[in-house]
């Protein structure tokens, strides 16, 4: 990985930064303004508890103002019966708070929704920070990249100038890895978005499975069991391998255990809420019970296509998701190292945390 230490770079960096990229391979890129950089400064303490209300209580559930605006351009199609909607003719800067709110619902209802032919990377940070903070607090990674001075904006870049993202795949068959974000957080996420500014030609789609449909396919023996269980979410493995590697850890790792059935504040939806990224184990489980029941249900999750969508990027897609009932992994199935193919796959996240996931008996999570 190049990685250099600078304090004036191409795009006048504040103090105290240190790079994730080679300046020189990017003189010109016309979005260097976002790339990847740790502020080694900046720390945080845990997030304190806050009150978290879904912009989806507040919309219309025919959702009037987004999908029946009455516009021949605007195009909405499934992408399948159970998870995934495009929406092509409606750019995202330009939303009402009205039709915000019914994206919200949207996107609880399908899991993602992918907005096409956007000009969502061109309107400057500040007002894509806006846009994000429309749905709810915003995310601070505690270990990843970000923009300068948007340290909320969780930066993905996978190059031949920083390889850091593709190195955990180096010792594994595949470079799959599903997960919804940062599900330790004790508030954990609810709607992330995400826009690419540069796509390899070909490869770095984004797969994302519904953790709805993966708890309706489970028999109701099964189903009964797990709604009483309660599993912990770690970031300290995250942590450790961050600073392992040299990076910058600006708030300490936590731990919380979350209900494994969660209930969706709008939709009253039940959703299986693990994923293999950060579920460590089932509490009050003996070891082996534990494992064996989190490796048949990330089985499940990672290997039930038939619940899952499959999503090409452009570098004018935008796709926004609900982690409450969705998993996702990359699939970095690019050349880095090949400038046919375009060798790099750049863009930003932006997260917003919601409620403390709250099962079916009714009780929340806690740590």
């Amino acid at each position: 990985m190049a990685t250099t230490t600078s304090t004036t770079t191409i795009t006048e960096k504040t103090e105290h930064l240190t790079l994730a990229f080679d300046e020189k391979a990017h003189e010109g890129y016309k979005y260097s303004r976002y790339l990847p950089v740790y502020d080694e400064e900046t720390k945080f303490e845990p997030t304190p508890p806050f009150e978290f209300t879904d912009r989806g209580h507040a919309a219309d559930k025919a959702k009037p103002h987004l999908l029946a605006t009455g516009d021949p351009n605007v195009v909405v199609t499934k992408l399948t019966p159970l998870i995934g909607t495009e929406i092509r003719g409606l750019q995202l800067s330009q939303l009402t708070d009205e039709q915000k709110n019914e994206l919200a619902l949207l996107i609880a209802e399908r899991g993602v929704v992918v907005f096409r032919d956007q000009d969502f990377k061109d309107i400057g940070p500040e007002r894509q920070k806006a846009f994000g903070e429309h749905f709810g607090r915003l995310h601070v990674h505690p270990v990843g990249a970000h923009v300068d001075r948007f340290l909320e904006f969780h930066n993905i870049y996978l190059g031949p100038d920083n390889l850091y993202r593709a190195q955990r795949s180096s010792t594994r068959l595949t470079t799959t890895g599903y997960h919804s974000d940062v599900s330790y957080e004790h508030q954990p996420p609810g709607i992330t978005l995400l826009t690419l500014l540069s796509v390899p030609s070909s490869g770095g789609d984004t797969v994302w499975v519904s953790q709805v449909a993966a708890y309706e396919r489970l028999s109701e023996p099964i189903k009964k069991l797990l709604e009483g269980l309660r599993a912990e979410h770690s970031g300290f493995p995250q942590a450790e391998n961050a600073r392992r590697d040299g990076k910058f850890v600006r708030r300490e790792p936590v731990k919380s255990e979350h209900p494994i059935v969660r209930v969706h504040p709008v939709t009253g939806k039940k959703a299986l809420f693990i994923n293999p990224g950060f579920t460590k184990r089932i509490i009050g489980l003996k070891d082996e019970e534990s494992d064996a029941l989190l490796q048949l249900l990330f089985k499940h999750i990672s290997q039930s296509q038939d619940i899952q969508v499959r999503v090409k990027w452009d570098d004018r897609t935008v796709s926004l998701w609900d982690n409450r009932v969705t998993a996702h992994t990359a699939i970095s199935d690019y050349d880095v190292h090949s400038p046919e193919e375009g060798g790099l796959r750049h863009g930003f996240r932006i997260t917003t945390l919601a409620e403390k996931p709250v099962g079916v008996d009714g009780l929340e999570s806690v740590w």
